[in-house]
């Protein structure tokens, strides 16, 4: 089973894949929003090369859990991708990923600069990574 991990910014959306085996997610790319809501060539050819059998979408909560602010406006949007590509979709929580995401960067001597086209991909891996191992815990 291959999971296709999408962490939905207003701007930018940050893609992550799942191996078949469905056990390891590894960051892919980062696409403007308007590509991928608007299932652009660039986000088709991601479908294509990976082939994924469900949807992971990050769903923005408060550190106390709640549901953020963003968590309908990102609801919606993810809605409107798995409909789009015809694919069941899930909802992964997401709270820390981009502060975790930057922390790896920095570990590997990026600057601020150099993360801002990686942190949204490095963040869906780790959500979509966290929800794989939920699933394998159960």
């Amino acid at each position: 089973m291959v999971a296709l991990g999408l962490d939905i910014g207003e701007t930018r959306i940050g893609i992550a894949v799942s191996d078949a085996t469905g056990r390891l997610a590894m960051p892919v790319k980062v696409l403007p929003a308007q590509e991928v809501v608007g299932m652009a060539r660039s986000f088709r050819y991601v479908l294509e090369d990976h082939d994924p059998d469900v949807l992971v979408c990050g769903l923005p909560r408060t550190l106390g859990g709640e549901l953020g602010p963003q968590a309908e406006r990102v609801r919606g949007v993810a809605e409107g991708i798995a409909r789009a590509c015809s694919l069941p979709l899930e909802f992964a929580d997401e709270r820390l990923s981009s502060a975790e995401a930057k922390r790896i960067l920095r570990e590997q001597g990026l600057s601020e600069k150099q993360m801002r086209g990686k942190v949204d991909m490095v963040a869906a891996s780790l959500f979509l990574q966290a929800w794989l191992d939920g699933r394998r815990a159960d």
